[in-house]
C-alpha cells in the first residue's frame, strides 16, 4: 500500500503544501491564502496527524475522517488547513493516474470556465471604478463584471457618501445592456437597507446580489432574498458543509458560493456543489485572487453541473501570487484548462526555496 510519508508547508506567498509518499508520488496544494502562518501551524498540529501513514488514494475518506477526528477544534482555521492537504492529494492522485483533477471529479461537463471581472476596491470614486471596469472588459473580453458596494460589515455606512447610488446606474450606462453586472456588499447592510439597495440593482438589471447582510445573519438573508427578485448569494465564508446544506435546504439564498480553501478543499467543495445541483441552485464559488485557489476553482467549475454561471476572476494586480506556471489569463471572457495531469501547473524548487519550510513526517 502506498503511504503518505511527509507533509511540507512553504509559507511566503500564502501557504503551499507538498505531500510525498513512500513510493515517490508528489502532490501540491494550498491552504486558504490569508493568515498563512497561523493556518500552517494548525495544519502541522491538527491535520497532518490524520494523514501521515495513510493511503493518499483515500482522499475523500481522509478528509471526512480528519474533520470528525478534530471535532474539538471545528472552525475556520481547521478547514483552511485541511484544504491544503486535500488539494495536494487531488494533485497527487491526478498525476498518478495521468488525469486532470476535473476528470477525477466526473469529467469535463463544460469545455471552458466563463469568468466575470471582479473588482476588490471600495476606495475609488464611481467614475474611477467604471473606468477600471471598462478597461478590464476591453482587455479580457469579460461578458460579466462585479463591483463592491457599501462598506464591509458596515451597518449601512458607505466608504464614500452616496457611492453605491451613483456607481450602480453609472456602470450600467457605460457598459450597456450586453454585459451582466453583479454587486457584492460583504455584509454592508441591515435587512431594510439591503432591500432598498437590492431594488436599485433590480432597476438596472443586475444579475446577482452577494452577501447583502452579514453572512451569519441567516434569517435576515432569507428575508432579504424573499423580498427581492434579484438572486441573493451566500456561502463564501462558510467552513461547515452542514451549514451549507441548511442554507440550501432552508431556501436562505438563491446562489451558493463556497470557497474551495475556506470549506476544506476540493472534497468538501464538491459536496456543496452537488447539494446545490440537487436543489436546482447555481453554485458560484468564491475565488477572489489568483493564488492556486483560482486553479482549484476552475477544475471544480469545469466538472460540476451546478456551476453554470459566470465565475470570479480578479481584475486586481495578481503578480504577487505568481508562484506557479502556467499563470492563467482570462481571454474572451473565459479560462480554459489543459488536459495536463493533476492541477496542470508546476511550482519550481527555486520558488519554494524562497519560502519558510516546515515538515511533518513519519
Amino acid at each position: 500500500m502506498t503511504r503518505i510519508t511527509s507533509i511540507e508547508t512553504f509559507d511566503g506567498h500564502g501557504c503551499i503544501v507538498r505531500v510525498r509518499t513512500d513510493d515517490g508520488l508528489v502532490g501540491y496544494g494550498q491552504t486558504a491564502h490569508s493568515e498563512a502562518r497561523i493556518t500552517g501551524e494548525v495544519l502541522h498540529t491538527l491535520v497532518a496527524r490524520n494523514y501521515l501513514g495513510r493511503d493518499p488514494f483515500d482522499v475523500m475518506t481522509l478528509a471526512e475522517e480528519c474533520a470528525r477526528a478534530e471535532y474539538k477544534y471545528f472552525g475556520s482555521f481547521l478547514f483552511r488547513a485541511l484544504a491544503g492537504v486535500d488539494t495536494a492529494l487531488w494533485d497527487l492522485v491526478g498525476k498518478a493516474k495521468s488525469q486532470p483533477v476535473y476528470q477525477l471529479l466526473g469529467g469535463k461537463f463544460r469545455s471552458s470556465v466563463p469568468v466575470y471581472g471582479s473588482a476588490m476596491r471600495r476606495d475609488t470614486t464611481p467614475e474611477e471604478e467604471v473606468d477600471r471596469m471598462v478597461a478590464a472588459v476591453a482587455a479580457h473580453g469579460f461578458r460579466a463584471v462585479k463591483i463592491k458596494i457599501g462598506e464591509r460589515n458596515g451597518r449601512d455606512a458607505e466608504s464614500r457618501t452616496g457611492r453605491t447610488w451613483r456607481l450602480v446606474p453609472l456602470l450600467r450606462k457605460e457598459l450597456g445592456d450586453d454585459i451582466e453586472l453583479s454587486a457584492d456588499a460583504n455584509g454592508a447592510y441591515s435587512p431594510g437597507q439591503a432591500v432598498r439597495v437590492g431594488r436599485l440593482l433590480e432597476e438596472y438589471d443586475y444579475l446577482h446580489f452577494e452577501e447583502p447582510v452579514p453572512f451569519w445573519e441567516y434569517e435576515n438573508t432569507r428575508s432579504v432574498a424573499a423580498a427581492l427578485d434579484i438572486p441573493v448569494g451566500l456561502g463564501e465564508q462558510e467552513f461547515s458543509v452542514d451549514t451549507m446544506r441548511r442554507i440550501i435546504q432552508d431556501g436562505t439564498a438563491d446562489v451558493i458560493q463556497p470557497d474551495v480553501c475556506y470549506i476544506g478543499g476540493i472534497t468538501r467543495a464538491r459536496q456543496v456543489a452537488e447539494l446545490a445541483n440537487l436543489a436546482g441552485l447555481p453554485c458560484v464559488p468564491h475565488s477572489s485572487g489568483r493564488s492556486l485557489t483560482a486553479i482549484f476553482t476552475a477544475h471544480l467549475v469545469t466538472a460540476m453541473p451546478a456551476c453554470n454561471l459566470f465565475h470570479e476572476w480578479t481584475i486586481e494586480d495578481a503578480s504577487a501570487m505568481r508562484v506557479y506556471e502556467p499563470f492563467p489569463v482570462a481571454r474572451n471572457g473565459e479560462v480554459i484548462l489543459s488536459d495536463a495531469p493533476g492541477w496542470g501547473i508546476e511550482i519550481s524548487d527555486s520558488t519554494l526555496q524562497q519560502m519558510d519550510r516546515r515538515t511533518s513526517s513519519l
